[in-house]
């Protein structure tokens, strides 16, 4: 079936405008391409963006199938109006071989309702193997420089030299420092544990602002040394964007990734949501809030993925020091992402439809542009003929967020209670309707 969503404001590669969007065998065409019984959709009133990309995602499957596992995770996916997704390494067997790989890959096929690619997990011992993978078979390498499932803590410095040295994929960095953060663990831990006083709000000053400098510092060092294409995951500070450049995407080796986890909450909402906004690194302080928006809009930071990490709703009830980190939010990081400006006390601001102007560009930009580029993603992330037709189509609307609507395997959000004023009305995913769709593997630039 070939479709014309008609008359929506198309939001694309900085351009806000009324048009038509032409969909032939899944992908979109010119608009002078005859086309013989097209299905309409009427996307009156309605904003038209390419489907969201999020490049950061535990779906935790296989080896967790408590928490989540491809078919829960990329359903909720969907109904944000995320269309395609690259899932990390520290599942259960970890994804740091070939083999390893070629299992999620099947997984995936069998279960998702969402595109879907993959990182690689570097260890301390794999490197070599790692180096020897078919570039085009996965988006990047991810490098755990603070702790994480297994074995994945990469500490020694000449296995990090050899991967900077030697990779021709992107590295994807997780950066804390661990022996800060160990150190930080003992001394709190003899002074709090057991006591009234161990709760979440210890978190940010475990995993601290320095935790984070000097491993991002580092980190940035050596691919500067080496020349080595770096993505820095989920900046959590406003002190790192020190490290950071607003240059145009083309020219930049070394970009870097933000949550709307981070920029949504801060250290005062641990009183009220506490182990539910427990999450590595550390949800900071107000400032750094808002340094990380300030960073955001002036291109120091490239792209806005979730770092969607859900655990059971009994695990993060445990005491703050055995509960886990990781908040689940794919199923609302757009809707995070647009409700400054379409709650009702925006819309009643003088400058809202210029504000907008601005705002749904950018947001596009680091939610499906970005993460496309920088992940060498083929034929997905714009608006553009030949590519394919993933599109999320929304309008302003009420949209609460409870328990009875949230699909997540865990079933709980932090954001619970929360009503959004935009609502995701239609997503095409390679140009079908999401409800009539199949996903499909994404393919990467070599």
């Amino acid at each position: 079936m070939d479709y014309i969503i008609k008359n929506g404001t198309v939001v694309n590669e900085g351009v806000l405008e009324t048009k038509d969007i032409f969909i032939q065998d899944g992908k979109i065409v010119a608009a002078d391409t005859a086309m013989k019984d097209a299905q309409i959709y009427d996307a009156q009133g309605c904003y038209v963006l390419p489907g969201i990309i999020d490049t950061h995602v535990h779906f935790r499957d296989p080896g967790f199938p408590e928490k989540a596992d491809f078919a829960s995770e990329s359903h909720a996916a969907l109904a944000g109006g995320v269309t395609s997704i690259i899932d990390m390494p520290n599942t259960k067997p970890q994804t740091t071989s070939l083999a390893e790989l070629e299992q999620k890959e099947q997984i995936a096929a069998q279960k998702s309702a969402v595109n879907y690619g993959f990182m690689v997990g570097a260890t301390n011992d794999n490197i070599h193997d790692l180096l020897d993978l078919p570039l085009e078979r996965y988006a990047a390498i991810k490098l755990f420089l603070g702790s994480s499932t297994g074995n994945m803590l990469v500490n020694r410095p000449q296995a990090l030299d050899l991967l900077f040295k030697e990779s021709k994929k992107l590295i994807v960095a997780h950066c804390e420092n661990e022996d800060i953060i160990a150190a930080n663990t003992r001394n709190f831990q003899l002074e709090f544990a057991g006591t009234d006083r161990e709760t979440a709000a210890l978190h940010p000053q475990i995993r601290n602002t320095e935790a984070c400098f000097v491993s991002t510092y580092k980190a940035i060092e050596r691919a500067r040394t080496y020349g080595t294409r770096l993505h820095i995951a989920h900046i959590s500070t406003a002190t790192e964007l020190s490290l950071l450049s607003n240059k145009d995407l083309a020219e930049k080796n070394i970009t870097a990734e933000v949550t709307p986890n981070h920029l949504w909450f801060d250290d005062r909402d641990y009183e009220q949501l506490g182990n539910l906004i427990k999450c590595n690194p550390a949800i900071k302080s107000n400032d750094d809030r808002l340094g990380l928006w300030g960073g955001l809009m002036d291109g120091l930071i490239d792209t806005i993925a979730t770092d969607h990490a859900p655990h059971t709703l009994e695990s993060k009830q445990q005491r703050y020091f055995d509960a886990p980190g990781g908040i689940p939010s794919i199923q609302h990081s757009l809707q995070m992402m647009l409700e400054s400006f379409f709650n009702p006390a925006a819309v009643e601001r003088d400058d809202h439809d210029e504000v907008i102007k601005d705002w749904l560009p950018m947001i596009v930009t680091k939610m499906c542009h970005n993460p496309a580029t920088i992940f060498g993603i083929e034929n997905r992330g714009f608006i553009r003929p030949g590519y394919f037709a993933d599109l999320v189509i929304l309008k302003p609307g009420d949209c609460p967020v409870t328990k009875d609507n949230l699909l997540y395997k865990c079933g709980w959000s932090p954001l619970e209670g929360q009503t959004f004023h935009t609502q995701i009305c239609q997503v095409f995913l390679n140009g079908m309707p999401a409800e009539k769709a199949m996903a499909q593997p994404l393919t990467f630039c070599r």
